[in-house]
């Protein structure tokens, strides 16, 4: 019987998960040097990890003579918006590897991970990533994550946590950084020696007891419902009873059951307690719900899903330009495919009958911004309104959403980050300073930051790192200040001219570039001093009867700011829409002036 070892790996975004998980594949011999585990092409060109995804080890190799072990991995997201991803997935395994950059050492997002799954009861086993970069710090990353967990409350077991040193881009693991090391070997080894067994013959013989942890979504097979098998024997054909924690049963039929062999899904005739596995069959299956064999078997602790915090319209376009570019451009077509989405987007709700459009609900800017490219990208054309921050009451006390904020910058900045945080109702809680770089701890509204991150870029020229993660719902905060920037709005219709831009970039910050196509009432940029002003970027030079070299005037033009649906989000007014189509990303007036 081959043993099986469940883990996951956790970390804050650009820690270097997925790069780790690809090179234990290559390793063991079930990934090449092109697969990846960002199959996504999202995920390719950002270079972060939006899904989580599933993938199965085996080590020792086959050919090595030892006893060979099943080590189902789950590659997680670091982002905070995909957070609720991560949440699920640490109740279907039985340890994680907790990975830290050896530079930044911990970042919010490893102490949200860290805290979920400390509280499940899983002993982390560190892997301080990274250990080449030239201003890393193995010894002091390591005190800092001790100091982490002391905080969180981790039991002694918890605290006396194995520690593995790695450089993830070249496959290379030690459990002293003095060893010699050519390959990760000292990690899985690692994996073995304290990580469980998954399985045990005794909970083989039992009845069928498995929890959906996340969901999928294919077009032949319909919903697919990822799941770790905690008792018993799944096989295709079996009737099978769906359970919520509250008692309410209904029936069901297996029809498909997949395993997973590195990234590749192998349909199986059966999988057994321990194992983890793609099931096809159960259409209406929901995160968390238990499905069991025999009708008396009691349900596991249901899987909570973090609510949304953001919420805006999603509408058919209707600008001057609509249906020029889109394949999908009607509202049953944007219906459909967003109904598509709610069956494996778990973290996203939609209301339909939302007036004058559909209501979507996400759980940040990015989350959002995702769900849009793909539907440009698969041809759609729509517009949306600008992303609001949930507000709760409860009682007749208003709450909305807070978080926390860890900023990384030069001293020199200092100030600046601190005065336009304080203006969006945010608050410094802790700073620390080491050599020419701060490092600085803020708790305050999402509301404050919607629209913040690139004016800190710009504030920190580039040199800062802004991190954040979701906190809790507390008391709204009232009379919030935040920096407002006029709109440019072009007067006309029309090819938009250098020599009018050459003019117009005076007067604020420009979206587009010359000889792009404009029409009345569209955004073309922004206005420093805070006011609306309509202009009119079809306006070339006249013609003069000078024929002198003196009467012709050099244009340079500033770049543009390029809109981007993440870029459009945050700068946008109430009362913009944000134009998307395959092509094009453009602002415009709710009303064509």
């Amino acid at each position: 019987m081959m043993e099986i070892r469940n883990i996951a790996i956790i970390a804050h975004v650009d820690h270097g998960k997925t790069t780790l998980t690809d090179a234990l594949m290559r390793q063991t011999g079930v990934g090449a040097e092109d697969v990846s585990m960002d199959s996504n092409e999202l995920e390719k060109e950002r270079g972060i990890t939006i899904y989580a995804k599933n993938t199965a080890i085996f080590y020792p190799s086959a050919s090595s003579g030892r006893a060979v072990t099943k080590i189902n991995i789950v590659d997680t997201p670091g982002h905070a918006d995909f957070g609720s991803e991560v949440e699920r997935v640490l109740r279907s395994i039985d340890s994680v590897l907790l990975v830290v950059d050896a530079q930044e050492g911990p970042l919010p997002q490893t102490r949200f991970v860290l805290k979920k799954s400390l509280e499940l009861g899983l002993r982390p086993i560190l892997v301080i990533n990274k250990i080449d970069k030239p201003a890393a710090d193995p010894e002091k990353c390591e005190e800092q994550v001790l100091e982490l967990f002391l905080e969180l409350g981790a039991s002694n077991n918890q605290a006396n946590f194995p520690v593995v040193y790695a450089i993830g881009r070249d496959g290379i693991a030690k459990k002293n950084l003095t060893d010699q090391s050519k390959d990760l070997s000292p990690l899985l080894d690692t994996i073995l020696e304290h990580v469980k067994p998954a399985s045990s013959d005794e909970l083989k013989e039992k009845p069928l007891r498995f929890q959906s942890f996340n969901l999928g979504y294919d077009n032949f097979l319909g919903r697919l419902a990822f799941a770790r098998i905690h008792e018993g024997t799944a096989y295709p054909g079996q009737q099978v009873f769906i359970k919520k924690e509250n008692g309410d049963t209904r029936s069901g039929r297996l029809d498909k059951i997949f395993v997973f062999k590195g990234v590749q899904r192998i349909e199986t005739e059966s999988v057994s307690a321990g194992d983890i596995a793609l099931i096809a069959g159960l259409s209406d299956i929901d995160i968390g719900e238990t499905v069991v064999g025999d009708q008396n078997t009691r349900p596991l602790p249901a899987i909570s899903v973090d609510e949304p915090t953001i919420a805006l319209n999603f509408l058919v376009n209707d600008s001057p330009f609509a249906g020029r570019e889109g394949k999908f451009v009607t509202s049953r077509q944007i219906m459909e495919y967003l109904e598509r989405e709610l069956e494996s987007n778990v973290g996203l709700k939609v209301d339909f009958n939302s007036s004058g459009g559909f209501l979507v609900f996400g759980r940040g800017e990015l989350h959002i911004a995702i769900l849009l490219e793909n539907m440009r990208r698969a041809g759609y054309e729509l517009q949306v309104s600008q992303p609001q921050v949930i507000i709760r009451e409860e009682n007749g006390v208003k709450t909305e959403p807070f978080e926390e904020v860890l900023v990384d910058a030069p001293q020199e900045y200092q100030g600046v980050i601190i005065e336009k945080l304080g203006m969006r109702g945010f608050i410094m809680k802790d700073i620390k300073i080491e050599s020419e770089t701060v490092r600085m701890f803020f708790e305050g509204p999402t509301r404050g930051l919607l629209g913040y991150r690139n004016q800190f870029i710009i504030d920190t020229k580039g040199e800062g790192i802004l991190s954040s993660r979701f906190l809790e719902f507390r008391l709204l905060v009232e009379n919030m200040r935040k920096r407002k920037s006029g709109s440019m709005v072009s007067m006309a219709t029309g090819k938009a001219l250098g020599f009018s831009l050459w003019n117009l970039q005076e007067r604020g910050r420009l979206y587009i570039k010359p000889n792009v196509e404009v029409y009345e009432g569209m955004v073309i940029g922004d206005t420093s001093k805070g006011e609306e002003m309509r202009v009119n970027p079809t306006k070339g030079k006249h013609m003069s009867n000078m024929r002198s070299s003196s009467s012709d005037e050099a244009i340079f033009l500033v770049p543009h700011y390029e809109l981007t649906i993440e870029r459009g989000l945050e700068v946008m007014a109430d009362d913009e829409y944000l134009e998307i189509t395959p092509q094009s990303v453009r602002l415009r007036k709710r009303k064509s002036l």
